[in-house]
């Protein structure tokens, strides 16, 4: 293919990812954010995916089978606790305002500037190998389209002599574009809304450029995947690959990557920089922990049958093209340049995108931990240059980040230049993985242990990357010929000693996992026993407080504040301008000033006031580590401004008055919370006495209604026989029958009165003796027999022989009976009711009685309200037995006293039925 043709498709796709960078800066200029959402937050973490994933797993699949699904297996098994581990990091880091993982172990343990410049020292020294990786696989690619199929054969196994002037221009490229859009700003907490847009399009086009060439292969090419694999399994060299553990691959070696595969991603720097730095809302990590495992899913679909395609097709061993290259050969050697060339794209996507956050994540640490910690020490000459000195900094801040994207750019074309062309791509990943992964013990400690110090973390790192380069790095520069292979590798006689296996032991281990186990071995041992022989400082113990307790403690503005007010704030705001540029300053101070109004910014008068607070000093802090690191940030403090941080005891004084005020404020809101229970209660009490004295009031009203009811008939139909002598017989016969009739009612209501008040007084006492269920019915239905006949109703009776007797008050209980009847008499049409009555033995040692009726029942709303007095009287418009409501509230007491219960079963125009339950009487003494 031409190379004009390719350099220009390569200017067009960068000049895309400038456009997509462009837009999404100018739409969060007008704050209108592209990227604050969770599907670009997990297409941008699938940076994951570099041109290891997208050459390097088929590379991997053609020599050890399935052993490349480890790398992937690895983070999808750590994905459901990201929300426990992973959330946390990015809450501390958003407190702290951290903004790399040398800020993150830094600050964890007391803002040690020298335990931040060893990370990032190690971080580049582990990961610069990773970067050549990519642009390996860019120059490798790039040389295979542009010379053909005829190149093919030429290319050894190893990787062949490529272009390096291709390797140099991609460099290059990508160091501008890094630039550009990666370090526009001197604050590094400011979220690259254009370079995370840019990522996350490039995820989408390496997903659907490798799902392509993944699809031509296995339907293309082949028919299908069971094509592809019955043809594999026919050659006895690929039936190997269809087993767990491929080409003689151990477990060990699969528990091996799982472990490096599931810290890398979380501890990788680039990882950190998207998943952490980069993250808009903890909410967006709920759809991330499914979305970003199913990318891994998805674009390892076609591995394998591209590996078994590139093996039938090519062959493997000498005289091959490498396995990496399967991926770009297969369709160029089919004839499908235009495949190709998107296949191409996809593998520039895949790498570029791992280059530019790696470089941006490592040229932050360079220049916080590297570089500042030398320059913050300079003291400014007099206070009145300290403005220019503080903005002087300030630029070398950016320019210093800008110069070490090229300097990691660089490195990185160095060693793919004499180091990294001889190697496999998978071998340099793993070497890059086993690296990063001496921080997990220093991170995941400082995550959930108090008791690690900057001393044992110190000793661990340095102790786990020793091993590393021991057992990693030094056999795979054996292997390129810089030092010879038999010292590190076979050798004979003292010279076999050097090895790593044979210093060490575990002869029987994968050169991977005997890495692995060493370094972190001796990482673990000496974080740990270091920091139990130690003792944490005070600064080192509050930062272990504030990680370990994230989620539980305030915001660190909160905190009790370790400075002293005798910096000039004039100073302070003057290294606030130099650093975040007067706008952001102005705004950072007036956002500071509104939460504590006057102790800032202002004296107590108003004016502005000549010393810094405390409190403010901390604040400085906290925004000028995101801009220059936690270590950077406390020094520049104590040498520019001539801020003092507290001593020892001064901390535990405040920390100590902070305790005793925590203790005051939890035994106020205690007391608090009393009060609250006894108002509350004096609350219900009160409600209580109100309802108790409305229903007085009520009960009043309704007495006297009720007895005026009787008396006003009788004064009447009396004055008018006293007015009227001579009044025709039968009428008087009438008029003297009411009145009788309404005098007996006006008895039976005082009656139920001095009944009810006995019973309410607990002054009504019974008579109890064992009382027949039969008999007791059957007088009841005699003294309502008349009712009955007068309406023409029919009275069921249904008594079983042999019902134990129940021990009641017989006229009481002939109370009860004759009120129920009395009730469903009143209910009923006349001619059409039907009344019924029964008894039967319960559980319980119980007789249960019931009465019903088919007249117009009573709503369920009130099944519980006709019990109280009064009810019926109150409510006679609802469709309810009428009454002066007393009787079904007497009946009610009767049955309780008895020890019984009592209830209804009704429903509107289906009629009711009241039932009683009474114990049944002990038995007789026998004679």
């Amino acid at each position: 293919m031409s190379k004009l043709l390719v350099i220009g498709c390569s200017f067009g796709y960068l000049l895309l990812l400038f456009a997509v960078a462009y837009a999404a800066e100018h739409s969060s200029a007008r704050r209108r954010s592209l990227v604050s959402n969770p599907y670009v937050y997990a297409l941008s973490m699938a940076v994951y995916c570099t041109a290891w994933t997208y050459y390097g797993s088929v590379g991997r699949a053609a020599h050890s089978g399935l052993e490349f699904v480890t790398i992937y297996l690895g983070p999808t098994l750590l994905a459901p606790v990201w929300w426990l581990v992973l959330r946390k990091i990015i809450r501390i880091c958003r407190q702290q305002s951290l903004t790399s993982l040398a800020d993150f172990v830094s600050a964890r343990y007391g803002k040690s500037a020298s335990l931040g410049a060893l990370v990032t020292v190690l971080c580049v020294l582990g990961v610069v190998p990773y970067i050549a990786l990519q642009i390996k696989a860019i120059a490798q690619s790039f040389d295979i389209l542009t010379r053909g199929t005829a190149a093919l054969a030429a290319l050894p196994a190893a990787g062949g002599a490529l272009a390096q002037g291709t390797a140099f221009y991609t460099t290059a490229a990508l160091a501008f574009f890094t630039i550009i859009f990666g370090v526009r700003s001197v604050e590094a907490t400011e979220r690259h809304e254009g370079i995370v847009l840019a990522i996350a399009l490039e995820s989408l086009i390496k997903l659907v450029a490798f799902l392509a060439v993944g699809a031509f292969v296995t339907f293309g090419l082949f028919g299908g995947f069971a094509d592809v694999f019955d043809q594999a399994e026919a050659v006895p060299a690929l039936q190997r690959l269809f087993t767990l553990q491929g080409a003689g691959t151990s477990p060990s070696q699969w528990l091996a990557l799982l472990l490096l595969s599931g810290a890398a991603i979380l501890l990788l720097p680039r990882q950190f920089q998207v998943a952490v730095v980069e993250n808009a809302s903890e909410d967006h990590l709920r759809k991330a922990m499914w979305l970003f495992p199913l990318y891994l899913i998805v674009i390892n679909v076609f591995v394998l049958p591209v590996a078994l395609g590139g093996a039938l097709r090519f062959g493997l061993g000498p005289g091959a093209p490498d396995a990496d290259t399967f991926v770009l050969a297969l369709p160029l050697s089919s004839g499908h340049t235009g495949l190709a060339l998107l296949t191409y794209l996809g593998g520039v996507s895949a790498a570029s995108s791992m280059i530019i956050v790696e470089t941006i994540a490592l040229s932050v640490m360079i220049s916080n931990h590297l570089l500042m910690p030398l320059l913050v020490r300079i003291p400014a000459a007099r206070p009145q240059v300290q403005p220019r000195w503080f903005a002087y900094l300030g630029r070398v801040v950016l320019h210093s980040r800008r110069a070490a994207v090229v300097l990691v750019l660089v490195l990185a074309y160095v060693y793919y230049a004499t180091v990294g062309r001889q190697l496999p791509l998978v071998n340099i990943g793993l070497v890059s993985f086993a690296a990063v992964a001496q921080l997990a013990p220093a991170v995941l400690g400082g995550l959930y242990w108090k008791g690690g110090t900057r001393l044992g973390a110190t000793a661990g790192l340095i102790g786990g990357f020793a091993a590393w380069f021991f057992t990693l790095v030094l056999p795979t520069v054996g292997g390129t010929d810089m030092v010879p292979a038999s010292v590190l590798t076979q050798g004979a006689g003292a010279v076999a000693e050097l090895r790593p296996h044979a210093l060490l032991g575990l002869e029987g281990l994968d050169p991977l996992p005997h890495g692995l186990f060493w370094s972190w071995l001796l990482n673990i041992g000496l974080y740990v026993g270091v920091s139990l022989a130690g003792r944490p400082s005070a600064t080192e113990q509050r930062q272990a407080d504030a990680f370990v307790d994230v989620f539980r403690l305030g915001s660190p503005a909160d905190a009790p504040a370790t400075w002293k007010g005798a910096a000039p704030l004039p100073d302070l705001r003057a290294l606030l301008v130099g650093f975040l540029g007067r706008k952001r300053a102005a705004q950072a101070l007036r956002q500071f000033e509104e939460r504590y109004p006057y102790a800032a910014v202002h004296a107590a008068d108003g004016t502005p006031a000549a010393h810094a607070d405390p409190r403010l000093l901390a604040y400085a802090e906290t925004l000028l580590a995101g801009t220059i690191g936690p270590a950077s940030a406390r020094l520049l403090l104590a040498t520019s401004v001539g801020a003092e941080e507290m001593s020892f005891d001064s901390v535990v004084g405040v920390l100590r008055e902070s305790q005793q005020l925590l203790e005051a404020n939890r035994k106020l809101r205690k007391q608090s919370q009393q009060l609250q229970r006894l108002t509350e209660e004096l609350q219900d009490a009160y409600d209580r006495l109100r309802e108790l004295d409305q229903q007085k009031d009520e009960f009043l009203y309704t007495v006297t209604h009720e007895l005026r009811t009787p008396l006003t008939s009788i004064r009447a139909l009396s004055e008018i026989l006293a007015d009227n002598p001579d009044i025709d017989e039968e009428e008087r016969f009438r008029f003297q029958s009411t009145i009788t009739k309404e005098a007996e009612r006006l008895s039976r209501l005082i009656t139920l009165v001095l009944d009810l008040e006995k019973f309410e007084s607990g002054k009504a006492t019974l008579e109890r003796t064992p009382v027949d269920v039969a008999e007791i019915i059957n007088d009841a239905t005699e003294a309502v027999g008349q009712l009955v006949r007068d309406k023409q109703l029919v009275l069921d009776v249904a008594v079983p022989p042999g019902l134990p007797r129940v021990s009641a008050d017989r006229d009481r209980l002939m109370q009860v009976l004759v009120n129920l009847l009395s009730n469903a008499v009143k209910s009923c049409k006349p001619g059409e009711g039907r009344i019924g009555i029964a008894a039967e033995a319960a559980a319980g040692g119980l007789v249960r009685i019931s009465v019903s009726d088919n007249g117009k029942g009573i709503d369920p709303a009130y099944h519980e309200l006709i019990f109280d007095k009064f009810f019926q009287a109150k409510n006679q418009t609802m469709r309810k037995p009428e009454g002066s409501g007393l009787g079904l509230a007497i009946t009610k007491k009767i049955v309780e006293l008895h020890a019984g219960r009592m209830g209804v079963v009704s429903a509107l125009q289906q009629g009711a039925r009241f039932w009683v339950e009474l114990p049944v009487a002990p038995p007789l003494p026998s004679t």
